[in-house]
């Protein structure tokens, strides 16, 4: 049993530079089963309230968290939801069913008989050094998992956002298989050998003594758990398959990693393997399933067991938020058209047609773009830390390394210190290449900035990415999602708290699109036997090349490229991103809120402090700090938060703090106070026109310059009378600020 089971850490929320955790979620009572398995969710109330008064909040945890039974008690009785039946019943305080009949009646309900029971009681693998526990989403998952396969289900589909721990969901899931003897011989599918030498090195490292890598198309049956790249399987040279070398049966279960590359086809390699190996029991996963009319995993493997999204995700603060900057350069929104003609930097004569967003970079390349863009990223770094891991997706391989160059020129005294500064890293670049480890460290310095095509876009874990570029038309939202996947990871040791998308082409209207963050669903022309056209990406028979050069280019010097427009979007607490205006979004949210100026003034003087006010204004999306960004120049940073809202909102002339505090000074408040208690109103009036009046409402202000001159925190509060004394004179200072 836990009492006050927290699970999940709190949103992450950015608040303008501020960033904090929301409110943690936690059940008043988990009770497991064998400590693995939870059966029901206990909240409990005050005796003085109804025995029903916690039940809704109980169904929807038992809901959340894929627990059977809910209920609610106030110390007199409980009330039950069977979640399976539907049912709800009252229940005296002494007739509570015990752990062994909840379980036997979970078993009854889940058609559950004893072989099976033995399957899925299996415990979870615990290491006792890092003490690492299932989050409540992949224990969902593991145990749904498990159960399956212990009913005898042979095609699974995991669906799990990317820096959410799909390998260590799958290794708990082979781990268990594997203990309990249900699968003796385990093969673990990849694409990339980055993604099977950091699985084999991290999450599934316990198993290190009974696992391979096949190689050099071997494979060893001495072991027990095996890791592989489908081509190390598949040789087209060979009479004989490498996987043929082994009987139909060898494998029990197989674990297809990213599985919406591959085996989405029906002509793929891994599908040749996977159909050798039907007897066995394969699991899917992926963070984002594959569903056209040319591939599907559904198709395949059927539909999700489970979903775990990226919104839940950011929501439960297990992933990382993001800041979205959409930067229109005037080329891409006019377009360019060469005089009549017009040669090239390389002599050719250019074709007579308009170029757009879709050409430049792949046909035509427009040499100060790159450079805008370029300049563009430098000066975000700037303005937030030179040093942030930053991944910059381009067209091909030949822009990549373009943009490599503009970068180097841009950041030329720390390439001066260092030359690794900036990479191109992508599949022809065997130097690149070396320094994707370092790169994705959280501890080595260095590469700062990788410039590639297609290598960083899926499957890299690079957890301390701060800054993705696209600079690219993305047009699948796969592979949208993927990109986006490479900055969710949370690194807050590291300082990393939430990420920001830098988007050079508009790729970012994904984001309202339905499908973003949807449940996959196959094409609804689809019909079950149905097979797909060839098409689609990875896996095939014959693999597409990352795009290096595909035609003919030409490259232009003397065009004049500058941004146009710059937007800054804000992620509001119901997920999505505001596409319009922030400043008319939040006068439009301010008035919903506080219909005329007097609502407002009276809400403000109400609160005795302003910080709860402000941090309630954020909950309700009304952001202060990006109002003030995106006005710029034309709002004061002197201006106070009150100020703004006012001028915002409400069309009234703002004040600076300065001009506040000196009016206060003018007026009589402070002839109150006599001495060192007028001496320290006057001091915090100086900290306001300063710092904000924020600053006024903590008492540790007094711990420093200029109050230690008038003694301890404690002797400063005993001149007003005591704390509340002193707390009364501040209030009555901010009622005088904003008079």
């Amino acid at each position: 049993m836990d009492m006050e089971h927290y699970f999940t850490d709190g949103e992450i929320q950015i608040r303008g530079k501020k960033v904090e955790r929301g409110e943690a979620k936690k059940a008043d009572y988990l009770l497991y089963h064998q400590g693995r398995i939870p059966l029901a969710i206990v909240e409990a109330k005050k005796y003085s309230l109804s025995v029903r008064n916690g039940l809704q909040q109980a169904i929807n945890y038992a809901e959340l968290l894929d627990v059977p039974y809910a209920y609610s008690s106030n110390g007199k009785g409980f009330v039950e939801h069977d979640m399976e039946l539907g049912t709800e019943k009252e229940i005296p305080l002494n007739k509570f069913p015990s752990p062994e009949e909840l379980w036997k009646r979970y078993t009854s309900e889940k058609n559950i008989n004893e072989d099976m029971e033995r399957i899925i009681t299996q415990p979870y693998y615990f290491d006792t050094q890092t003490k690492k526990i299932p989050r409540y989403y992949q224990r969902i998952a593991i145990n749904k998992t498990i159960e399956a396969i212990a009913k005898g289900e042979k095609r699974i589909l995991l669906v799990m956002a990317t820096g959410t721990g799909k390998t260590f969901t799958a290794f708990q899931i082979a781990h268990r298989l594997w203990k309990s003897k249900t699968k003796k011989k385990i093969l673990y599918l990849a694409d990339r050998n980055i993604l099977i030498d950091q699985t084999m090195a991290k999450d599934f490292k316990p198993f290190e003594k009974v696992m391979t890598k096949i190689q050099k198309h071997d494979v060893d049956s001495a072991y027990e758990i095996y890791f592989s790249l489908y081509h190390q399987l598949v040789n087209e040279e060979l009479d004989e398959q490498p996987y043929q070398t082994v009987s139909p049966d060898f494998f029990d279960l197989i674990i297809v990693d990213e599985c919406h590359r591959g085996s989405a086809k029906d002509d793929s390699q891994w599908r040749m393997i996977l159909e050798y190996f039907k007897s066995a029991t394969q699991i899917g996963m992926t963070a984002t399933p594959k569903e056209t009319d040319k591939v599907s995993n559904i198709h395949y493997f059927g539909k999700p067991l489970y979903t775990y999204s990226l919104k839940q995700g950011i929501e439960d603060g297990f992933l990382a938020p993001y800041k979205v900057i959409k930067i229109i350069m005037d080329v891409d929104a006019k377009g360019y058209r060469p005089e009549h003609g017009k040669l090239d930097f390389y002599g050719q004569e250019i074709e007579d047609r308009e170029y757009n967003t879709n050409d430049f970079d792949r046909e035509m390349v427009l040499t100060n773009r790159t450079k805008a863009v370029a300049k563009k990223i430098t000066d975000y770094l700037k303005s937030t830390n030179r040093f942030d891991k930053t991944i910059v997706f381009c067209v091909d391989i030949d822009h990549a390394e373009r943009m490599r160059e503009a970068l180097i020129n841009e950041n030329a005294k720390l390439v001066a210190e260092n030359p690794k500064y900036v990479m191109k890293i992508t599949g022809d670049d065997k130097e690149g290449k070396s320094q994707l480890d370092y790169f994705v460290d959280p501890d080595e310095k260095y590469p700062v900035i990788a410039t590639t095509s297609q290598l960083l876009s899926t499957g890299v874990d690079c957890e301390t990415c701060k800054l993705i570029v696209l600079d690219k038309n993305i047009e699948s939202m796969t592979e949208f999602k993927q990109i986006i996947g490479r900055g969710t990871r949370l690194k807050t040791d590291y300082g990393k708290n939430y990420f920001t998308i830098m988007d050079f082409r508009n790729n970012t209207r994904k984001f309202a699109d339905p499908d973003f963050d949807g449940k996959p669903m196959q094409d609804e022309n689809y019909k079950e036997g149905d097979s797909f056209t060839p098409g689609g990406e990875g896996g095939n028979k014959n693999p597409k090349p990352e795009p290096h050069t595909p035609m003919k280019k030409y490259r232009v010097d003397d065009v004049d490229v500058d941004a146009i427009l710059q937007q800054n979007l804000c992620y509001t607490n119901d997920g999505k991103l505001i596409t319009t205006n922030v400043i008319d979004f939040t006068r439009r949210n301010i008035l919903e809120e506080f219909p005329n100026l007097d609502d407002f003034i009276n809400k403000w003087n109400s609160e005795d402090k302003k910080e709860v006010l402000i941090d309630e204004l954020y909950r309700h999306n009304i952001f202060i700090d990006e109002i003030r960004e995106a006005a710029g120049e034309k709002i004061s940073d002197e201006m106070d938060d009150f100020d703004l809202i006012c001028h915002i909102a409400f069309d009234k002339k703002p004040l600076t703090r300065s001009e506040r505090a000196n009016n206060v000074k003018k007026r009589d408040y402070l002839n109150k106070y006599e001495g060192v208690a007028r001496q320290v109103l006057e001091a915090l009036l100086d900290k306001y026109a300063s710092s904000g009046i924020t600053e006024l409402e903590d008492l540790r202000i007094l711990e420093n310059e200029p109050f230690r001159k008038f003694g301890s925190p404690m002797k400063i509060s005993n001149l007003f009378g005591g704390r509340s004394g002193y707390f009364d004179a501040v209030h009555g200072l901010q009622m005088e600020i904003y008079a």
